[in-house]
């Protein structure tokens, strides 16, 4: 479910399931709290996590690029119909297939302006300092150095509108936290989304837990906080991309089911890379750069030294016991469901319980 593709309605109220699962940013919304696998880089400043579509970009680069094709191939149709086999009915099979032209080429152009020589990553900045947090949303081609890319600024406080958003995906539902900006008759004027995608109500237990962290984070800051799952690598290389995509079939899947479709998993790998090499780093505005100065001798700055970064290095750390293998903590003020597992089921009801404090 990436966000890029189900988009939220601009003009419209937020939906009502979403508005009735907001998060708080002041209370717990459960017992623990723990990454699930969203951080670039963390200090006493600011953190930086990706956005929803980061781990899985690879699936709308196949999309994209299946409809470059539908465009080609309706090109080459009317060169056939009108050159190679010329006949009474070109014209209407010519209109038929400028319509197919033009279908395959916006969901080519819309859907591909932020996959191909777009951004390699789109990270959201929480900044503990401005109590903002800022969204790079879209590469820039023109304008001053100092502009960066086009990038969302947030203010962290109470009128800020987090939601749980749902959605379908296989037979299940997903979900995932997005930010709602609205105006004064309450209508979406923009949004996105903070993190990565759930799959199933079971797995709302580790949403509410990423929530609790990121708060955690900006309320109290990151003395206490948990490691995170790993840090994911600014600059991501091949092995990562591969990994990314073996990965996205299954954590733990047998090694037998991965040879089986190891085809498939090569072929994304490819699409993933694909869409990264005719991207750019993002540029962040000269403002939030200016913001984002840390101390050089600051004691929570990473990754950094022996830290691993990426899936490999990480994975080798815990097979050598020199990482946290999911670390959390308890919510000190939790007063709801003690219950990670049962709180999450809660959640997923039509109307939530109301966050313990």
């Amino acid at each position: 479910m990436d966000e890029r593709v189900f988009q939220f309605k601009e003009g419209k109220p937020i939906p009502n399931w979403d508005l009735r699962h907001r998060l708080p940013i002041s209370k717990p919304v459960g017992p623990e709290c723990q990454d699930a696998s969203t951080v670039f880089r963390i200090n006493s400043l600011f953190m930086d996590v990706t956005d929803q579509p980061y781990r899985e970009r690879q699936w709308q680069s196949g999309g994209v690029l299946i409809a470059c094709f539908g465009a080609i191939a309706g090109m080459w149709g009317i060169y056939l119909t009108r050159f190679v086999f010329p006949s009474a009915g070109a014209i209407p099979s010519d209109l038929f297939l400028l319509s197919v032209i033009s279908a395959f080429a916006y969901v080519a152009f819309k859907f591909g302006r932020d996959e191909f020589f777009s951004l390699r990553r789109r990270p959201i900045r929480f900044n503990r300092r401005e109590r903002k947090i800022h969204a790079i949303r879209r590469r820039r081609f023109f304008g001053r150095p100092s502009q960066g890319d086009v990038t969302w600024e947030v203010p962290w406080d109470e009128n800020a509108i987090f939601c749980i958003h749902r959605g379908s995906a296989n037979h299940l539902h997903t979900y995932h936290i997005r930010y709602y900006e609205v105006d004064e008759c309450g209508n979406v004027t923009r949004a996105f989304a903070i993190g990565r995608k759930w799959e199933g109500q079971e797995c709302l237990e580790s949403l509410l837990s990423q929530w609790n962290y990121w708060c955690w984070y900006m309320n109290h800051g990151p003395a206490d906080l948990p490691k995170p799952l790993l840090f994911f690598k600014e600059k991501e290389d091949t092995l990562e991309s591969f990994l990314f995509c073996m990965y996205d079939f299954g954590m733990r899947a047998s090694a037998a089911y991965r040879i089986v479709i190891m085809p498939l998993i090569l072929m994304m790998t490819t699409l993933r890379l694909l869409a990264l090499w005719t991207c750019r780093d993002p540029v962040w505005p000269e403002a939030v750069v200016k913001a984002s100065v840390i101390d050089p001798d600051d004691p929570f700055d990473e990754p950094r030294g022996n830290t691993p970064v990426g899936w490999a290095e990480t994975a080798h750390a815990l097979d050598r016991h020199e990482y946290p293998d999911g670390a959390k903590c308890a919510m000190k003020d939790w007063r709801g469901e003690k219950d990670p597992a049962v709180n999450a089921l809660l959640w997923a009801e039509d109307i939530p319980p109301s966050s313990g404090s």
